[in-house]
């Protein structure tokens, strides 16, 4: 009778540690992920040489002056 007494002691030591286990993970925190509201805006300062506008301008220029129906 012992042993059926011990057995029945180890059995619910388990269960119990079992249903601790459960408990424990169940109540771990969720995180959520969601989108803003507002859109995400992203300001970059560039500033432009003037060499660069030039050049396009000058291609411009030059590709108008090849393709005069374009405008």
């Amino acid at each position: 009778m012992r042993n059926i007494d011990r057995m029945t002691i180890k059995i619910t030591v388990m269960a119990l540690l079992m249903f601790c286990c459960l408990v424990i993970t169940a109540c771990a925190p969720t995180v959520k992920v969601e989108t803003p509201n507002e859109p995400i805006t992203i300001n970059l300062n560039i500033k432009l040489d003037a060499d660069i506008r030039v050049k396009l301008e000058e291609e411009a220029k030059k590709d108008i002056a090849a393709n005069p129906g374009i405008f």
